[in-house]
This record gives C-alpha cells, structure tokens and sequence, in this order.
C-alpha cells in the first residue's frame, strides 16, 4: 500500500495546474490573469485530493474529468474571444504533460504514484513544452502588447498586435488611433453595447443622442488595401500598455481582432 500525503499532493497539483495554464495561456497570446489561473488551479488542486477520498471514486469518471476540464477552462479563459482555443491549447498541454508522466513510469517499471517521479516529470515537461511552444509565445509576445483602457468609469484589459505599418491618426488631434474590436469593448459601454454593432456613422449620431455619450466620439477616415471609410473613435480616459501611459484615440472595428488579439495599435 502506498503512502499519499494529502498537503503535497494539493500543493504540487496548484502549482503543475498553475504553471500549465500560465505556459497555454502564453501559447495562445491572450492578457495574461493569473488571479484567475490561480483560482482554476485551486480547483484542479482540489478535484486531485478529492479522488483519493474515500467515497468520492466517482470523480475519477471520464465524464467528471471533462466536467473539471470546462470548469477549469471557463475559470481560466472565460470572456476571452477565443476561449474554446485557450481550453483546447490547455487541454492538449495537460495531456502532453500526462502522457510524459506516464512515459516515464513504464520506463522506470513505477507505475503507482510517486513524488518524485511527479516533479521530476513536469520538469523535463514543462522544459520540451517550452522548446515547442516558446518560439511561439516569445513571436507573439513581441508583436502584442496587453493593453489598458479606461472610459466612463470602467477599465478593459485587451491584447494588441503592434503593426508598424499603421499610419492611422486623428486629423484633428493628431493622435494614433489604435482600432479595437467591438467585443473586446462590451464591458466599457456596458448598457450602451448596441452602439457596437453599427457603423461608424450611425454609431456617431446614436452617441451623440445619448447624454453620457454626446460629444466622446468623432469619425475618423480610413483608407487599406480593402477600401476606405469612416471608423467612429472615442478618447479614453486613459490607456496605458503596461507602466507606460499611452496618448491615443480608439476606433472602432469589426475588423480589429484575429489570432490571439483584439486590437491594432
């Protein structure tokens, strides 16, 4: 019979569940949380300990495990515009780094659980998973930025794509403009989130109707190789990338977001 410490097993599951959803996060180049990795982690920890309690088999059930998968995906990644991807990215690490355990106990002919096999595992894991996927994190960690914006009260956090080729400006303050999609957005406009869905035009004379909104928000022309337009901008009351603060004015798109971002700056 195998002697399983309940405390060790709870911190070592924290910090592995922790630290695999940091390295999926970085893969997927969304705003890191770690609030929120920590607290799916805690979940994860806990489910660990809970298999090993006496009436609560159950839990070890396929069915439960993909239960405690969704949770922990929803608690990591939940309101991010790719969150089914985040879930599968930390899916396919977990796996990866199950499959390295289990690996590694056939060749050592130890197939019970051991400690010292754990950390070692994740280690050399967590070590590959790097080779694989740092290149990755560190090309979408140079070419996106986390930032911050405030309006109205509220504050968003978002992910931008540095495009050294964005020429856009405010012709009248001459300002950058940095376009952002609508969704990234929702939680600043709050009960006003219908203006999101409309075009530059109709978006401008609908703020301008509302008192909170009159006067916030001017047009901007564009022009890509996709044609030209008008993009209805606001000034934020402030944003900031990291420590620095930023002088810039948004604009709205639908076209702003792709792979792991949801603005140009």
């Amino acid at each position: 019979m195998e002697t399983i410490y309940i405390d060790s097993l709870f911190l070592l599951n924290l910090v592995i569940d922790y630290l695999l959803l940091l390295v999926s996060a970085r893969v997927c180049g969304v705003v890191l949380k770690r609030r929120r990795y920590a607290l799916a982690a805690l979940i994860g920890a806990l489910y660990a300990v809970g298999i090993y309690v006496p009436g609560l088999e159950w839990l070890s059930f396929p069915a439960v495990k993909l239960c405690l998968w969704l949770i922990m995906a929803l608690a990591a990644f939940g309101g991010e515009e790719g969150v089914l991807r985040c879930g599968v990215v930390f899916a396919a690490v977990s796996a990866a780094f199950g499959g390295f355990i289990w690996a590694l106990q056939l060749a050592g002919g130890r197939p019970a659980f051991d400690m010292r096999t754990l950390v070692l595992s994740f280690v050399l894991c967590y070590g590959l998973l790097r080779l694989v996927f740092g290149g990755k994190a560190r090309l979408a960690e140079q070419k996106r930025i986390p930032v911050k914006l405030s309006f109205l009260g509220r504050e968003c956090e978002l992910m931008a794509l540095v495009d050294t080729g964005n020429q856009l400006r405010d012709p009248i303050s001459g300002k950058p403009v940095m376009v952002v999609s609508p969704h990234a957005l929702s939680h600043l406009f709050a009960e006003h989130n219908a203006l999101l869905d409309m075009d530059g035009v109709d978006m401008l004379r609908c703020a301008d109707s509302i008192e909170e909104l009159r006067g916030k928000f001017r047009l901007i022309p564009y022009s890509s190789v996709g044609g030209s337009g008008l993009l209805c901008a606001f000034q934020p009351d402030k944003a900031a990338a990291g420590e620095r603060e930023l002088e810039i004015m948004a604009a709205i798109s639908k076209n702003a977001a792709g792979d792991g971002f949801q603005a140009i700056i």
